[in-house]
């Protein structure tokens, strides 16, 4: 099944968990003093929605606060397209409007994949590179081509990929099954943490990524 489809028929708390999890994936480095976990609330609430509203405020106001501080600029435009989709989330645990948020997330994480897609960069159909690297603003680096090359990926046709790009749709797509296969089940706490470890490692991995471009530009 393809990212669009389990997006589709994604029950709420596979919604949030997997938009909060992309967001989660993609937060860089907190500064020395920042908050390690900053979208820990929203994973709490992710399972039954209970104070999501609050919690979502909670975490919007600490990321504000962070992100109030100088960074990388191109570091610091990724937090910003991060803050504003924790400030599209909806207030309401209903499916209409997280599927509508957790489909924006979905989108957000792959674009910022392909922009740091190294060593191999993402390709279009006529063979020619289709992201030019992050922008230092809080736009979208991939231009026309790259994000009709996402539009095919999260369709379920990969051809053109590189490889930060489909080891995040892979992840995406591994967590939406996770969480539907778990969903009102007694096991929804171990979906939930197998959810936890993957978007973990995907983190880890994106970090490891924006460390090596922060010290090229060093």
């Amino acid at each position: 099944m393809s990212l669009l489809e389990l997006i589709a028929r994604a029950d709420e708390r596979a919604l949030a968990a997997s938009g909060v999890a992309c967001l989660d994936r993609c937060l860089p480095l907190p500064d020395e003093d920042g908050d390690p976990e900053p979208l820990r609330p929203l994973w709490a609430g992710s399972g039954t929605g209970l104070r999501w509203d609050e919690r979502l405020a909670a975490v919007r106001e600490a990321l504000d606060h962070e992100g109030a501080g100088e960074r990388e600029p191109a570091i610091d435009g990724t937090a910003v397209r991060i803050r504003k989709a924790l400030a599209d989330a909806p207030s309401t645990w209903t499916a209409g409007p997280l599927r509508e948020w957790a489909d924006a997330c979905s989108l957000l994480a792959l674009e910022i994949h392909l922009e740091l897609d190294t060593p191999v960069r993402a390709t279009g159909p006529d063979g020619g590179a289709v992201s030019d690297g992050p922008d230092d603003a809080a736009g979208s680096g991939v231009g026309e081509a790259g994000t009709a090359l996402l539009e095919r990926c999260r369709a379920g046709a990969t051809d053109g990929s590189g490889p930060l790009l489909a080891g995040e749709l892979l992840r995406q797509i591994q967590i939406l099954e996770a969480l539907t296969a778990t969903s009102g089940t007694a096991a929804g706490g171990g979906g939930l943490r197998q959810v936890l470890d993957l978007s973990t490692e995907g983190r880890r991995v994106l970090r490891a990524v924006m460390s090596r471009r922060a010290r090229g530009r060093g």
